[in-house]
């Protein structure tokens, strides 16, 4: 009994600072006099240089946060990005090995098949995470795109194409992880 008391005075003291915090907070209604507020609180901050300087520095440093956010948004993006192109540039001489392997002749069709799956499967995954091939064949030479290692000579096509691709190359979004190991003619 006397256990249940206690708890009814707590509960009474406790609805009691309630109130008295609800009190507080409540907003006064605007009146003509809180009208004049803002003129009055530009007034005060002209006339006192200590409230001037403590809202021009909570500005600063709001601005200041506000940069830091943004510069560490986009240094994470850059973070996350840097290393997929790292794990998938690690892991591209499988791929070119399964590439091999899915042109050569094989007596089981069923196993050529079932690497030819695997190499579909790999370049839709490296398409979902934005990663493409580049295009070389017949293409005109681009040192940007491409890493020229032999050079030979055909009077039938024009300056500067690639006529064989040994290494596929690969883009994220427009950066080369990795250039097109090519044969150049003139």
């Amino acid at each position: 009994m006397e256990r249940q008391e206690n708890l009814d005075e707590i509960y009474i003291e406790t609805a009691e600072d309630v109130d008295t915090v609800a009190e507080a907070a409540e907003v006064p209604e605007q009146s003509e006099e809180n009208a004049e507020q803002p003129e009055e609180s530009t007034e005060q901050l002209e006339e006192n240089p200590e409230l001037r300087e403590a809202l021009d520095k909570y500005l600063r440093l709001a601005a200041e946060y506000d940069n830091f956010r943004k510069r560490t948004a986009k240094e994470r993006e850059t973070l996350v990005s840097e290393s997929r192109n790292y794990a998938v540039t690690q892991l591209l001489p499988i791929l070119d090995n399964l590439e091999r392997a899915a042109t050569q002749a094989c007596a089981d069709e069923a196993y050529a098949q079932g690497i030819v799956m695997i190499v579909r499967q790999w370049h839709e995954t490296l398409g979902k995470m934005g990663i493409t091939a580049i295009g070389a064949l017949n293409q005109v030479f681009d040192p940007n795109l491409h890493n020229a290692v032999m050079h030979g000579e055909d009077d039938t096509l024009p300056a500067s194409t690639i006529t064989e691709e040994f290494q596929k190359g690969y883009l994220s979004g427009d950066r080369v992880i990795r250039p097109s190991m090519v044969k150049v003619v003139n």
